[in-house]
């Protein structure tokens, strides 16, 4: 029976039409990991008669294993679960022993019990000592992973290469044709980060960049109206980072309920819409306690993170109501900190491949760990890096707000043949684009329709071609 993949279509916005699709009903047992070519790492179950448990170069192909009936495509796994698997982090169980996640979880609880008396030095050797071996780690890919986005890429071109249709319609990912995306954002951790946030909207606004400021409610610093209004003033957005940022909020159930009860108390009491967690600690299964629109808190790569795993996509997606907005490149503080490194190369590394793949490049630098002058410089030389790619005019610059109500809306559209062409029906049509995927010397690329006008969006206009 003909199905269709809803991560695909959720994804691209493209009529079901175009994206027939069988799934082999013997996707039972155990889950574990597989291939789906050579650019795709997959979680879940599938007909393939080994599964590993572990990501190596022994991994079984599902590839050769697709076949082709009645114009339909007829893959041995179900992508939907494997989106959900990789997104959801569900794949983190199976490289991480229980003994491992309970020694992990007391030392956490030793850690926080104790880092009000740690000098910084201390708590910076204790947290390299934690991480050590990380650039072993197979999966996810360092230093950005992309799987969810290749596995969408991938099934795209068995479409393409075995229907009868030499391109596929669907909305484009970014208002007004922009190619990708780029947030910055701030999360404040001190007394002296909350002093300094004028400094940082300064160096923001010199660089013609908005950011959104993360602010703690209980605990740490004392926060107001006034100041949440003083941000706001001058363009800039303020979210609600944590309840106390003791790294105890997902420890229990009953009690992350309680805080969660303050976290959204606090949310309506200062008029936020997002949120992040403190030392991103996340378990998504229980985000449907939030009453944010959406949230910060999940890495694309979380090797670098007190929390392993991460979402192995560089796109927003939807957990429940709440809209994730992933954190796709490196902290500053890990990068200053535990990689001791004083170069944006990173941040420019993971920022070139991100806006290969159209993703969102979103980045965290905490006001508290620029006050040094050489870390400051090196801020600097990435505002500069980013408001010369904002000059290119192909990266669109927007607040964490803005992208949510982007995605948002496009989510909720539709496009429409009437005969004529292809058109966008839904609000903020007016600024999205249609596009065309299409293969291009056997690889995967897409055409952007630039619009001469409203009513024909499709027939008309100059193209911009993009690869993926």
């Amino acid at each position: 029976m003909t199905s269709i993949c809803r991560a695909l279509v959720e994804h691209y916005r493209c009529p079901e039409a175009f994206l027939p699709l069988c799934i082999q009903k013997s996707t039972v047992g155990a889950e574990g990991f597989f291939r789906f070519g050579e650019n795709v790492i997959c979680y879940g179950r599938s007909t393939c008669s080994t599964r590993g448990r572990y990501v190596n170069g022994n991994l079984l192909d599902a590839w050769p294993k697709v076949a082709i009936e009645e114009g339909a495509a007829i893959v041995p796994f179900d992508p939907d679960e494997v989106v959900e698997n990789l997104r959801n982090e569900r794949y983190v169980g199976a490289l991480t022993s229980d003994l491992m996640t309970s020694v992990v979880r007391c030392g956490r609880i030793v850690y926080y019990g104790l880092r009000p008396t740690l000098h910084f030095v201390v708590r910076s050797y204790i947290k390299r000592a934690y991480l050590a071996g990380w650039e072993r780690m197979s999966f996810p890919r360092w230093p950005v992973d992309t799987n969810v986005e290749n596995l969408f890429e991938n099934l795209l071109m068995l479409f393409l290469n075995t229907q009868e249709v030499s391109e596929i319609p669907f909305v484009w990912f970014w208002p007004d044709g922009f190619e990708s995306c780029a947030v910055m954002t701030h999360d404040v951790e001190t007394s002296a980060g909350r002093d300094f946030i004028n400094t940082v909207m300064e160096l923001d606004q010199a660089a013609g960049i908005k950011a959104s400021f993360q602010l703690i409610p209980e605990g740490r610093y004392a926060i107001s109206e006034t100041l949440f209004r003083h941000i706001r003033s001058r363009g800039f957005e303020v979210n609600i980072h944590d309840l106390n940022h003791d790294g105890r909020l997902f420890d229990d159930r009953e009690d992350f309920l309680r805080r969660v009860h303050k976290i959204n108390d606090y949310s309506r009491q200062y008029g936020t819409s997002g949120y992040r967690s403190g030392v991103m600690y996340r378990n998504q299964n229980w985000y449907d306690a939030f009453e944010f629109e959406y949230d910060m808190s999940v890495p694309n790569v979380a090797h670098l993170d007190a929390q392993r795993g991460g979402c192995c996509s560089v796109m927003p997606y939807f957990i429940g109501k709440i809209l994730e907005l992933p954190l796709t490149t490196a902290q500053d503080y890990f990068l200053f900190h535990i990689l001791n490194k004083h170069s944006i190369e990173l941040w420019k590394q993971q920022s070139e491949i991100i806006s290969q793949h159209h993703g969102m490049a979103s980045f965290i630098v905490h006001p508290d760990y620029v006050i040094d002058q050489r870390a400051r410089a090196v801020f600097k030389e990435l505002l500069e890096y980013l408001a010369a790619l904002r000059a290119t005019g192909r990266v669109w610059f927007g607040l964490p707000g803005e992208v949510n109500r982007w995605w948002r809306q496009r989510s909720k559209m539709r496009l429409i043949h009437d005969g004529l062409g292809w058109k966008i029906d839904g609000e903020g049509s007016e600024r999205a684009r249609i596009a065309f995927a299409y293969l291009k010397d056997g690889q995967l690329a897409y055409r952007i329709k630039k619009l001469s006008s409203r009513v024909d969006q499709a027939e008309q206009g100059v193209d911009n071609e993009c690869t993926s």
